[in-house]
């Protein structure tokens, strides 16, 4: 651990124990919520050990919370957990090495730890970006969900507390920062009423998903992009041909003859 410490520079270490802090706060309420919904107080430790995904994990217990059946919540915990496998192909160089830790290296992979290590400038700072951030959360979240499924025993109306709202806070504050590109603000929007639209109409954590048919606007935006691109470089390419027309075919004739 002090080799990976001694690794990365400060700003990177002070990022990841932000992400780790705040992290803390959602898993005491993930672990606050479930028990006070009632469910027992193993299952939110055993998710949190076993599956390790916040979002998943919310959706699933969300899903169970509000009426509807365990494979639901379990086909809702995979589909989001699909965007994982892309993210094993991107970090797969610093995940080399025997078996066991391919396999811890799985277990740790997040959308933060994958993000830390592709700001990374080289492979030796990736590995060690992954493997702090992945191990750290890993640790934080776990004793944060254990101790707030302590306190939801206790607690009781943990809306009374606002905790429900805390995972949407952190996820607002994680999406804030793309919200600057026009495109992705176009998608984001979309994708919040196609949501909010299902769900009168569909069992809980299903609108959700429904809400990634805001993508459609994000893969077109790409388009406009590159065609207003292309107009420029035409353009660029136009310029020099006719500078070359007016001002230098005398020159050129010259050295022909």
């Amino acid at each position: 651990m002090r080799s990976l410490l001694r690794t990365l520079d400060r700003a990177t270490l002070r990022d990841i124990a932000l992400v780790c802090l705040a992290d803390a706060l959602v898993g005491a309420s993930f672990g606050a919520i479930s028990v006070s919904g009632g469910l027992p107080l193993w299952v939110p430790i055993a998710m949190s050990v076993l599956v390790f995904a916040g979002g998943s994990q919310f959706a699933a217990v969300g899903v169970i919370l509000s009426g509807g059946g365990a494979l639901a919540a379990v086909v809702t915990g995979l589909v989001l957990n699909a965007r994982l496998l892309p993210f094993g192909f991107t970090v797969a160089d610093v995940l080399d090495g025997p078996w066991w830790r391919r396999l811890l290296g799985a277990q740790v992979l997040t959308d933060e730890s994958v993000a830390f290590a592709l700001l990374q400038p080289d492979r030796r700072r990736r590995r060690a970006a992954f493997w702090l951030c992945g191990i750290a959360l890993f640790v934080v979240w776990n004793a944060a969900v254990v101790l707030g499924a302590v306190a939801g025993g206790f607690i009781g109306d943990t809306d009374a507390f606002g905790l429900d709202a805390a995972f949407p806070a952190v996820l607002l504050a994680l999406v804030l920062p793309s919200l600057t590109d026009r495109g992705t603000r176009t998608a984001a929007l979309a994708g919040a009423v196609v949501a909010v639209a299902a769900t009168p109409f569909l069992p809980g954590g299903l609108p959700v998903l429904c809400a990634l048919a805001g993508l459609l606007f994000a893969v077109r935006a790409p388009g406009g992009t590159a065609e207003s691109a292309a107009e420029p470089e035409a353009e660029t390419a136009a310029e020099p041909a006719g500078g070359q027309t007016g001002g230098q075919t005398a020159p050129i004739a010259e050295e022909v003859r």
